[in-house]
Formats: C-alpha cells, sequence, structure tokens
C-alpha cells in the first residue's frame, strides 16, 4: 500500500496474508505471542468455571475497560489491548446480549433490544443511533415509502424481502461472534481502531449470509453509513468495501434504503477520489436491484451523477496504451454503468438517464474493448430499448452496428445481453433491417445450435423470433438452415426458450416453403403438444405458430388427426383476453382448410355457444377475432341457423358502433355471412346495424371499405335496409368505390346502388299507378 503517482492512496494489500491480525501479530512479535499464550490459559480457566457454574452472571467484557481506558495513555498500549481482547473474547461462544452498549462517533448512546417471539423466532428492533442520524433516517424512509408501487420491469425483486434474524439459541458459527465484537470496536474505537476493525471485518467471508446477519443484527449497518458521512477517507473505503459485499443480500438492501444510507451514497459520487465513487456506484448497483432504492438514487440526483460518470472514460486509450489514471478512469465509468444498469429497471429512471444525455455516452462506451465495461453498458441499453423513445434513439446512434459486432465476442454474458437488446430493438422495422444489414442474423444462427447456456439461448431465440416479423429475414435463416434447428428446439428446454422458439416458427411459418419444412421435421406435434400448457405467453405464441400451419390443407389434417382443433377451442375459456383472442384467429385457418369443417364444428360439444357468447368480451382483439372465427362458421348453413339460434344476430348489431377499423372490418364479414339465413338481414336492421355501416365507407383502411360493401350488399335485399342506406348517404359513398380497381369491392358497391335504385323504382312505380 502507499501513494500512486496521482497523489492518491492505494489500500489494496500486498505481500503475506494473514486469515487475521492476531495471526499476523503473533508471527511479527514474540511477546505477543506469549501474552497471547497466558492469555489462552486464564480464558480456558474461566470457561471451565462458567461450566461448573451455568447459572453465575458473566463478567462485565474487557470492552468496557477499554472504552474507559484513560485517553492520555500509550496508542500503542491501548491498540494492542483491543487486540488481545478481540481474540480471546471471539473464541468465546456468548448468548445474544439483550443491552449492547453503543457509541456512534464519539458519544455513547443506550439501546435497547426489545425481543418479542414470534412464530419460533427473536425479533429485534433497530439499534439506535445520534440524533441527527435517526432524522435522516426517519424523513429518508418516509419520502421512499410515497413511491413503494413505482412502475417498472424488473422481474427479480418487485417485493419486499421478509426481515430475517438469527435464532436466539441456533448453534451459530463463530464467525458471528467476531463480526459482532468487531462492531462494537466501531462504535467505541477511535480513528486507527476503526480502520483496523474494518479491515479486519474485511477479511471475513462477507458472501455468508451469516457473516452479513452478523453485521446487521448488531447494529453495524447504522455504523457503517454513520462512517459515509465522515471526512476520514480511510474510513469511507473500508465501509463502502463491506457494504459492496454485504448488499447483495436483499434483506441488507431493504435495510440500507430504511436507514438513509442512498443519499449519503449518492452524495459521494461527487468526491474526487475515484476509488470513492467507484466503490459508491457499485454499492448503489447491488442495492438498486431493490424497488424502493431505484426511487431513492432518481429523488437525491444520482442518474445524473452516474450518467457523469461515463464521461469519465471518454478519452481514455485503450487497455494496451492506458496510464494507471486512464484505466482508474474507464472503472469509474465501468462502475457508473454498473449502476445505471440496476437503476435503469424503473420506467422513471430510464427517462431520466435519456434526459440526462446517457445515450450518446453508452453509444460511445460501447465502441471499446473493454469486455467488463460492455457488459453494463449493454445491459444498460437492453433494459432501455423496451422503450419507443430509446429504440429511436439508439437508431439514431447508430448502437445496432457495435450491437452485431459484439455478437461475434467469445464472451458468453455479452452475447446473450447484445442479442437481448437485438430482441428489444427489433420490434421496429428499420432496426431489423439493420441487423440483416450488418450482418447480424448469421451469428445468431450460429449461436442457436449452443444450447448449454439456456439464459444466452433464450436471448438468441427471442431476437431470431422478432427478426423474423421482417420476411428478408425469414429467407436468409432459411439459407442458414435455421428451422430444422428451431424444430429441434421444440422440447426439453425451459419456458422462457420455447416462447421465443414458437414465436419464431410462428412468424415462419407465414411462407409455404417454411411449413413444408415444419412438416417434414416432424415439428407440427411438438407444438400441438404445447397446446396443453399454462404459460399464457407460450400459448399465444403456439396458438398462432398452429394456425399458421393449418393454412396447408396437408399440415391440417395433421393437426385434425392429433385433436389440435380441440384444443384450440378449448383455450376460448382462456382467462387471459390474449390467449383467446389467439386461439380465435387459429380456429379461421383450421375451419376453412378442414375437410368436413361443418362436421367437425358441430363434434364441440358447447362450442358454437361458446363462440357466440365471446362477443360480450369487452376487448377488442377478441371482439375482432371472434367475429373472424363466425365468418368461416356461417360458410355451413347448419352451423348458421345454430348461431343464430344463440342469439349471434343482436350481439353483432351491438358491436356496430365502433371506431376501431380491424373490428370494423372483421364485423362487416360477420354479418356479411350471416345475413344468409332466414330473416337476419331484417333483423340486422331491427337491430340498427345498418345505419353504422354506412359509416365505415369514410375509414382510410381499403379492407374495411371491401369488407363494408359486401355486408351493405346483403342487407340491401331488404327493403328497409335500403331507405336506412339512402337516408344516411350511402349511395354517394358507394359511387365512389364503384371505379375501385378491386374488383370485389366494385362488385359489391354496384350491386348495393343497383337494389337502392331497383327499390327506388319500384317505388316511383307505385306512386304512379
Amino acid at each position: 500500500m502507499g501513494k500512486t503517482d496521482d497523489e492518491e492512496i492505494n489500500y489494496e494489500r500486498k505481500g503475506v496474508i494473514y486469515k487475521d491480525l492476531v495471526t499476523c501479530l503473533k508471527e511479527k512479535s514474540a511477546k505477543f505471542s506469549e501474552n497471547m499464550s497466558k492469555q489462552q490459559t486464564k480464558f480456558n480457566e474461566e470457561l471451565q468455571k462458567e461450566k461448573d457454574q451455568p447459572n453465575e452472571t458473566p463478567k462485565k467484557e474487557a470492552a468496557s475497560t477499554l472504552r474507559k481506558a484513560n485517553p492520555g495513555s500509550d496508542k500503542s498500549t491501548l491498540e494492542k489491548n483491543q487486540i488481545n481482547f478481540g481474540k480471546n473474547h471471539m473464541i468465546k461462544r456468548l448468548k445474544p446480549s439483550l443491552n449492547w452498549k453503543t457509541t456512534v462517533g464519539s458519544k455513547e448512546h443506550r439501546t435497547s433490544l426489545h425481543e418479542e417471539k414470534h412464530g419460533g423466532r427473536l425479533e429485534k428492533s433497530a439499534t439506535s443511533v445520534s440524533p441527527g442520524k435517526a432524522q435522516l433516517v426517519r424523513k429518508s424512509a418516509d419520502k421512499v415509502e410515497e413511491v413503494v408501487s413505482e412502475s417498472s420491469s424488473e422481474s427479480e425483486e418487485d417485493e419486499e424481502p421478509p426481515d430475517h434474524r438469527q435464532e436466539a439459541n441456533a448453534d451459530l458459527p463463530s464467525e458471528y461472534w467476531q463480526i459482532q465484537k468487531l462492531v462494537k470496536y466501531l462504535k467505541g474505537g477511535n480513528q486507527t481502531a476503526t480502520v483496523i476493525a474494518l479491515c479486519s471485518m474485511k477479511d471475513f467471508n462477507l458472501a455468508q449470509e451469516t457473516c452479513q446477519l452478523a453485521i446487521r443484527d448488531v447494529g453495524g449497518l447504522e455504523v457503517l453509513i454513520n462512517l459515509l458521512d465522515t471526512d476520514e477517507v480511510k474510513c469511507k473505503i473500508g465501509s463502502l468495501k463491506i457494504l459492496k459485499e454485504i448488499s447483495h443480500n436483499p434483506q441488507i438492501r431493504r435495510n440500507i434504503v430504511d436507514l438513509g444510507g442512498l443519499p449519503i451514497m449518492v452524495n459521494i459520487l461527487d468526491s474526487p477520489h475515484k476509488s470513492l465513487k467507484c466503490l459508491a456506484a457499485e454499492t448503489i448497483a447491488n442495492v438498486a436491484k431493490f424497488r424502493r432504492a431505484r426511487w431513492a438514487v432518481r429523488h437525491h440526483g444520482g442518474i445524473t451523477k452516474l450518467v457523469a460518470l461515463l464521461d469519465c472514460a471518454h478519452n481514455s486509450a485503450e487497455p494496451a496504451q492506458s496510464s494507471l489514471y486512464d484505466a482508474r478512469d474507464v472503472e469509474v465509468a465501468r462502475c457508473g454503468a454498473l449502476a445505471l444498469w440496476s437503476c435503469s429497471k424503473s420506467y422513471a429512471n430510464k427517462e431520466a438517464i435519456r434526459k440526462a444525455g446517457g445515450i450518446p455516452l453508452l453509444a460511445r462506451l460501447l465502441k471499446t474493448s473493454h469486455e467488463n465495461m460492455l457488459i453494463p453498458v449493454v445491459g444498460t441499453l437492453q433494459e432501455c430499448a423496451s422503450e419507443e423513445n430509446y429504440r429511436a434513439a439508439i437508431k439514431a446512434e447508430r448502437i445496432i452496428e457495435n450491437l452485431v459486432k459484439n455478437l461475434n465476442s467469445e464472451n458468453e454474458q455479452l452475447q446473450e445481453h447484445c442479442a437481448m437488446a437485438i430482441y428489444q430493438c427489433a420490434e421496429d422495422e428499420d432496426t431489423r433491417d439493420l441487423v440483416r444489414m450488418h450482418g447480424g442474423l448469421k451469428p445468431l444462427a450460429s449461436l442457436l445450435n449452443k444450447t448449454d447456456n439456456k439464459e444466452r439461448l433464450a436471448a438468441v431465440t427471442g431476437a431470431i423470433w422478432k427478426c423474423s416479423i421482417s420476411k428478408e429475414n425469414v429467407t436468409k435463416f432459411r439459407e442458414y438452415r435455421n428451422f430444422r434447428t428451431l424444430v429441434g428446439l421444440l422440447t426439453d428446454q425451459p419456458e422462457e426458450v420455447l416462447v421465443n422458439v414458437v414465436g419464431a416458427l410462428g412468424e415462419c411459418c407465414q411462407e409455404y416453403e417454411n411449413r413444408v419444412i415444419v412438416r417434414k421435421c416432424s415439428g407440427i406435434q411438438p407444438l400441438v403438444n404445447l397446446l396443453v400448457g399454462i404459460n399464457h405467453a407460450l400459448l399465444v405464441n403456439v396458438t398462432k405458430a398452429v394456425g399458421a400451419c393449418a393454412v396447408d390443407p396437408e399440415n391440417m389434417t395433421i393437426i385434425d388427426r392429433l385433436d389440435g382443433v380441440r384444443l384450440l377451442w378449448s383455450l376460448l375459456k382462456n382467462p387471459h383476453p390474449d390467449v383467446k383472442a389467439s386461439a380465435a384467429w387459429a380456429l379461421c385457418p383450421c375451419i376453412q382448410n378442414a375437410k368436413d369443417a361443418g362436421e367437425m364444428v358441430r363434434s364441440f360439444v358447447g362450442g358454437l355457444e361458446l363462440v357466440v357468447n365471446l362477443l360480450k368480451s369487452d376487448n377488442k382483439e377478441v371482439l375482432a377475432s371472434v367475429c373472424a372465427a363466425i365468418t368461416n362458421i356461417a360458410k355451413d348453413q347448419e352451423n348458421l341457423a345454430v348461431i343464430t339460434d344463440h342469439g349471434v344476430v343482436p350481439l353483432l348489431s351491438k358491436l356496430a358502433n365502433t371506431n376501431n377499423d380491424k373490428l370494423r372490418r372483421h364485423l362487416a364479414e360477420a354479418i356479411s355471412c350471416c345475413c344468409m339465413w332466414g330473416r337476419n338481414r331484417v333483423a340486422f336492421g331491427e337491430n340498427k346495424a345498418v345505419a353504422p355501416l354506412v359509416r365505415y365507407l369514410k375509414s382510410n383502411d381499403a379492407n374495411v371499405h371491401r369488407a363494408t360493401a359486401q355486408a351493405l350488399y346483403q342487407l340491401s335485399e331488404d327493403a328497409d335496409n335500403c331507405i336506412t342506406m339512402h337516408e344516411n348517404g350511402a349511395v354517394k359513398l358507394l359511387l365512389h368505390m364503384v371505379g375501385s380497381p378491386d374488383q370485389d369491392l366494385q362488385e359489391a358497391a354496384a350491386g348495393c346502388i343497383s337494389n337502392i335504385r331497383r327499390l327506388a323504382l319500384a317505388t316511383e312505380k307505385a306512386r304512379y299507378t
């Protein structure tokens, strides 16, 4: 350790490492070793006495003597006594005391730990802190509580972890008691003793939950957070190193937030000491996995400060030419990116990062060759790319090119996050084209064959799924022989992989060649098998894939034989509206391409009534899909008669006053088909469905025009409906459509006008005769 070239102190250990300070002093000092042996003998005698007299009150601890020592006594003697005390009493297995004496700074405060038995565990109230700190704790906790339910995209820690305390009579390891003794040194010692205690505490395995809770249970978190508020850099660094390690524990994260630790860490980000900035950012990165912590970071201005850290590395050279100063700047930027990655799981924080100018800085860091820098940078971009504003900015900053480049990295984690970022961004058509133009499809296809890393496989299949929305990309994937590999992944994979694989096949099977490949690779049976799952995202994708395959009559025969149509029909009862809608859409090609569709539909007991009742849904996508299914069902006269008896006409008529063009189109088609039975034409007029249909002709959607003209043509076979159409200005609108290049639209418009004109002539003739 010592000063570096930039006048900063390097606190990292060099040379021989001892397991603890006592071992080190024994090795270096024969006198110390001799004294320790004597103390050990004395301690064993005391321990034997305690065993002989179990009810005798233990002697007062030597720590009290240390705290009351003469301030003018020799400093080295004091520190040696402290260390002797530490070794002797760390070995001793004591029961938790009900009354600890604690000091924060240089003042002593008595803390009472009220223990109540609850569920077999002892729950202790938090150790008291100085009045100023307590006020800070209350203020911070109150403000954080305002935004407990902040909108976020995370999935790992939405709920607060339960408070866990060690049982009083649990068989705790010696480290638990040793750490608690060190915490008491932190409370009562001078600066030198504090630093020594911090160093000793860091020597423990702080990744163990026992060590983490030992610090918390005796009020160590409050002390560590208070040390961050001092002017001593050594104490701040030691405290942050410990907080960074123990904040991997969800309970500790919550405690740090409740104790107001985050505002202090955010302030440290302004420190001129780079090592302090790094440690504060890394600790924030851990704590911000807790939702309330993300709000607290933003509320105290942390997002802007973290974004500013990204700018530290903009002049730094590559590792081969970098100096220590440059390397530290790179590390500061890396830690800033790590913290932003955790914070970016909140929508509000994503916006704050964008407004603080984070995207150009992230884009610049993406060009570096530092893999440990690239992972948090790409991770942050991956989180933010879920928002449309970010996707536009990512495209503008030419980030896609670098994401594609890093797909070829040897680092699996980097490959995973790059693929995940592409998955998020590929919702946009231009981005899908950019991935193809920069050669990103081939490495994605190559990574598809590496199935050992499931997280990476899920990200890669997700990127392939979204890229497959573009037909040009599907052609490329067919060249790379991707479909056989995708079919092979339909079994023995986790659900997050299956969702993406099936989604990709659903897009690819929109083309005839790919449907044939799936059939020849025996892919239809595993697809049908997935229809019995409960994961609604998987069900949405698998119904779409089965529906796409059913467009081919040969595939439809296999689906019917495997009872796939019945499974699709049963999904109309699913509680998730998107599953209902997707199942209804999939039934349309199944009914169209079945050999005896009418009989097949009638074979499902209660199936037709179920479909008609779905017209009562409030979901527009469900309504549109069910109208499309009814259009196909109504082509069979017997089935049309059944759904008429179930009240399909009044239910369809109620939907007529809609502004949704997708629903308008399929509703008009359903009305057109339902007119073919009995007096349904008259019934639609009586249920006030005609006038709203005329207004559909003012839509900008050509598909709506065609479907509406066909429905009006069928309805115009009834004289009263013709009068309603004429009164609502249908003739003028239809005249414009007679000249349409769409032949079906031409014929329907002309036929409707003809029926209206014929009625007008008959009325005129009747008047004169």
